[in-house]
């Protein structure tokens, strides 16, 4: 089994892919910025540590004699431009100092395409809101793909994903277009992005892209 860092380990997403890989064998670490907040990480496998995604030294300390990092933390205290891409730096330089290669981020679907070169966030109508947190996530994307690392952005389907349902294990992977929904059919889990992602961070089947992940 693998040793998987996780940052942003006490969000929806993190959590999940905590749970997830700790429930496979994995060794995890589990960063999170207040470990005291965040007691319900703990369990067989799973090591909750504190840490700072946007701090370059800090990475590299808790990335130590990792095989892979995944990336879901978010800052809403911050705006989006700022953060990500400060985190996006300070994964490069810290995984690179702790000679961690494979790195799984987790993305947005508004970044994903509705048309050839047309982003769902750049469509008319579009919440200015929510645009200017899609762009704000954006700015990892050029910093990711300038540096040496192995690494892939999983966009879940631009809906808020289901926090109740429970894992089936079951999804699909396709390019950076929006997927397509079968109508009536159930919202994409929290549960199932978690799969994909430490799917991802094992096997490595997508390498330096943007893709979609949806059922």
């Amino acid at each position: 089994m693998g040793r998987i860092v996780v940052f942003g380990a006490g969000g929806r997403a993190g959590r999940r892919v905590v749970a997830e890989a700790a429930g496979r064998g994995h060794e995890v670490t589990a960063v999170v910025r207040d470990p005291g907040r965040h007691e319900g990480l703990a369990r067989e496998g799973v090591r909750v540590v504190a840490g700072d995604v946007t701090d370059a030294s800090s990475v590299a300390a808790v990335a130590a004699g990792q095989d892979a990092a995944v990336q879901a933390a978010a800052r809403m205290d911050m705006p989006a431009e700022a953060f990500y891409a400060a985190a996006a730096r300070a994964l490069v330089e810290g995984l690179a100092q702790a000679g961690v290669r494979r790195l799984v981020a987790v993305g947005v679907g508004s970044l994903l395409e509705v048309a050839p070169g047309v982003r769902l966030a750049d469509t008319p109508g579009f919440p200015g809101d929510a645009r200017a947190f899609s762009l704000g996530h954006a700015a990892e994307l050029p910093v990711y793909e300038e540096s040496g690392l192995d690494w892939v952005v999983l966009a879940p389907p631009p809906v808020f994903l289901d926090e109740e349902a429970d894992r089936t294990g079951r999804y699909r992977i396709s390019d950076g277009r929006v997927p397509d929904a079968t109508a009536g059919g159930p919202v994409f889990s929290f549960a199932d992005l978690a799969v994909a992602v430490v799917d991802e961070a094992g096997d490595g089947r997508h390498h330096r892209v943007q893709v979609a992940v949806s059922y």
